[in-house]
């Protein structure tokens, strides 16, 4: 068992970066909206998760370089390159920046079960110190700018938001015939395209295979350490899965089909299952929003160290100065309650744009011998990889129509 827990280590990075109040969100509304139909497409998420994340994994340890490093190695063509690292550089450090404020507002809305005023007049200005308060735990570890206290700080809380999410899920008492139906025979409802594209698209999440390239440099030594690295994705990736599915699952027995956000689950929840289900959800999205706020500018500032070639660890000046930006922006727009709307198409843009661009560039450059060699995918994965790019493709387009409201 002490085995175990020494060797899961960036799986648990990548669970705690998808699973953030967005999840939470549209597993919410799906359920909702849904019931248990829509399982079957969490299931299909957590699979083109799964094996995506892994080439990322191969790609780190093998070739020994993050993907924006593989990026500026790979495209020889100068304006090609500039195109590829300022689309990188725009979708993830300023998209992240503008996703910040929703993690730490998710957090927030967790905390507010437990305090019943949360805001303060500064300057003519009413502020939430729980954005305050969220914003200093998230900048105190990335601070301390140690891998194994951020490692050891995600672990808790993901093992926190796991433990909590599930057990509301347990406490609705859900008919498991018709959850094991809605696992394994897909049904796509009327007006849920929407929907399972949400689903897809807050799970598969591009600057995660960034994220995962890097860390899994820092936790492990080279290919030996390869099979537990797989091990330690498997584990981490199949745990965030089973935790959208809970939600999903928590939010079906809920009949108020106008509810609009995770908020409404809570107050949903109380009057049929008791004030524990409230709290237990409540700490749940606390977890999974701090989690995101943690891992979201830390993937902006490994992504920004690949595109410009900087030195250093996580110490370094430059690779700090990119995540107290990303930072900032959240904690500034969340306490004050800001929503900056026009930064956060412009981010589903570039990230509708940059998935399926990442995921082809990924898929042809772990077929690649001269980066991965022996270790290069297999016909298998050449197969699962060009049906997720597909997907991805089907994603960006059904993201795109949708931030300019054409669907």
């Amino acid at each position: 068992m002490s085995n175990f827990f020494k060797n899961i280590g960036p799986g648990s990075f990548i669970a705690a970066a998808f699973i953030g109040p967005g999840t939470v969100t549209v597993c919410t509304l799906a359920g909702v909206q849904f019931g248990f139909t829509l399982l079957w497409a969490m299931v299909l998420s957590i699979l083109a998760t799964l094996v995506l994340q892994e080439m990322a994994v191969r790609l780190g340890l093998v070739y020994g370089q993050g993907l924006a490093e593989t990026v500026k190695a790979e495209i020889t063509a100068p304006f090609l390159k500039g195109i590829a690292i300022l689309l990188i550089l725009s979708a993830i450090i300023i998209g992240n920046a503008a996703y910040e404020a929703g993690n730490i507002s998710g957090g927030v809305l967790g905390l507010q079960t437990f305090f019943n005023e949360n805001t303060i007049a500064f300057i003519g200005l009413k502020i939430n110190f729980l954005s305050l308060l969220i914003g200093v735990i998230a900048f105190v570890l990335l601070f301390i700018g140690n891998y194994k206290s951020i490692e050891r700080s995600l672990i808790g809380l993901v093992i926190l938001m796991s433990i909590s999410f599930i057990i509301t899920a347990i406490i609705t008492k859900p008919d498991m015939m018709k959850v094991l139906e809605a696992i394994f025979i897909p049904k796509l409802p009327k007006d849920g395209l929407l929907v399972v594209i949400g689903l897809v698209g807050t799970t598969v999440v591009p600057y995660n295979l960034f994220l995962h390239a890097a860390l899994v440099q820092e936790k492990w030594n080279g290919v030996k350490d390869l099979k537990i690295a797989r091990k330690d994705a498997l584990v981490s990736i199949l745990l965030g899965g089973v935790v959208s599915m809970a939600i999903i699952i928590c939010a079906a027995s809920i009949e108020h089909h106008e509810m609009k956000d995770i908020s409404g689950l809570a107050k949903g929840l109380e009057p049929l299952y008791g004030s524990f289900s409230t709290y237990f959800l409540s700490i749940g999205l606390f977890a999974a929003g701090i989690t995101s706020a943690i891992t979201a500018p830390l993937a902006a500032a490994y992504v920004a160290r690949g595109c410009f070639g900087w030195k250093g660890g996580l110490k370094s000046a430059k690779f700090r100065s990119v995540w107290m930006f990303v930072l900032l922006m959240g904690v500034v727009f969340s306490s004050l309650g800001l929503r900056p709307i026009e930064i956060i198409k412009f981010a589903q843009v570039a990230n509708g744009l940059l998935l399926p661009i990442i995921a082809g560039f990924l898929l042809w450059v772990v077929n690649r011998s001269s980066v991965l060699g022996s270790y290069k995918n297999s016909k298998m994965q050449n197969i699962l990889g060009i049906i997720i790019l597909l997907a991805t493709i089907i994603l960006g387009v059904f993201s795109l129509l949708k931030v300019f409201k054409i669907v």
